[in-house]
């Protein structure tokens, strides 16, 4: 006999809070975990398609796992000595950027010269807090040995977790299946199918999409004599999967180097602000379409939304797990609703008598 439903409730619920909890306390410690399993379930299906073709389950993880080591590998020798340079020159920058817009600004606008001007007084502010905060993250970045060994950690352990969890990934999900209650298995197995559709949909196209539009950007802006092309590109590329607003920020810092960099020639600023035009109309029309399809099922708006909430609420962590989140609620939402709308509270007297009298004409 199934347990009452005003148990099943409080029992579900007091798990939910427990992982809550979980993820407020231990987030930190958790990050590596999830960052190996979601890289884990990105590459399942690579490994099922590996197992299709004859190799074993351990064969597929190798192969997979010493492929992932050879392009970091060789993104750690061609890529990111220049990139560690391009950030170390944009962060020196930023001090000499905002004087120069203050001076700028000065010279457009007299009367923020004036004494008291809210205008003048508002700049100098901004100038002086860019150049504290970038003296402290420099200082911060070179000097915390606690940042290196968080680091170094995370680079061990991410391999590590992920080679494990890519290895055991079926025999994971078979164990949870037969944790699953027996009264509910058979619904819970619809929703995780749905769940699993829509991170597939999203995640593993937004990934691509992110990447192919951070090596589209970092080539195009190098090649335009972008100083920093390479970071700027790939900060734009890796915020792409915020709608909106990636780009936004993306465009922004690029066209604001250029005219930084490229003031009075207005030819290269175009080529710069010209590559962002493009970028955004390949994403949108081709790139996105391709990779992801148009039946996601997460609307933009409650994306932005979950990450500015999970994100306030949990940190890093919760910008992590704010996409799958989304994704669980977004499938038991559309499922409660199709139940509500088939049930009594839904359709009342009247409409179960009608259910009632067609059954009886029919």
């Amino acid at each position: 006999m199934a347990l009452p439903v005003r148990q099943q409730i409080t029992y579900w619920g007091g798990a939910v809070a427990l992982l809550t909890l979980a993820l407020w306390g231990l987030g930190n410690v958790m990050v590596p975990f999830l960052v190996g399993g979601a890289i884990a379930y990105f590459m399942d299906p690579v490994a099922d398609r590996l197992e299709r073709l004859g190799l074993s389950r351990v064969g597929a993880t190798v192969i997979i796992s010493l492929a992932a080591l050879t392009a970091m590998a060789v993104a750690a020798i061609l890529i990111l000595p220049m990139a560690i340079r391009q950030g170390a020159q944009l962060v020196a920058l930023t001090p000499e950027m905002a004087g120069q817009l203050q001076q700028f600004m000065s010279a457009q606008f007299p009367s923020l010269s004036d004494e008291g001007s809210v205008l003048r007084d508002g700049l100098a502010a901004l100038a002086d807090a860019v150049k504290a905060r970038t003296g402290a993250l420099v200082e911060g970045v070179l000097s915390s040995a606690k940042g290196l060994v968080s680091a170094a950690v995370f680079v061990v352990v991410v391999p590590v977790v992920s080679f494990y969890m890519l290895l055991d990934w079926d025999k994971i999900v078979a164990k949870v299946d037969g944790w699953l209650p027996r009264d509910h298995a058979p619904v819970i197995r619809i929703l995780m199918r749905d769940i699993d559709r829509v991170l597939a949909g999203f995640l593993r196209g937004q990934l691509m999409v992110c990447l192919v539009l951070g090596i589209f950007y970092s080539v195009a802006l190098m090649l335009a004599g972008l100083q920093a092309g390479l970071v700027v590109g790939a900060i734009a590329g890796a915020i792409t999967f915020i709608p909106y607003v990636g780009a936004l920020i993306g465009g922004a810092l690029a066209i604001g180097l250029a005219l930084y960099q490229f003031w009075g020639d207005w030819m290269s600023i175009g080529i710069v602000a010209g590559i962002f035009a493009v970028g955004q109309f390949l994403e949108g029309n081709i790139i996105t379409p391709k990779l992801m399809g148009n039946s996601v099922g997460l609307h933009p708006l409650w994306l932005i939304f979950a990450l500015s909430a999970f994100g306030t609420l949990f940190g890093f962590v919760g910008m992590l797990v704010a996409v799958p989140m989304t994704a669980v609620i977004g499938v038991l939402t559309r499922f409660s609703i199709s139940q509500y709308l088939t049930s009594r509270l839904y359709r009342g007297l009247v409409g179960m008598e009608a259910d009632k009298t067609r059954i009886e004409d029919a």
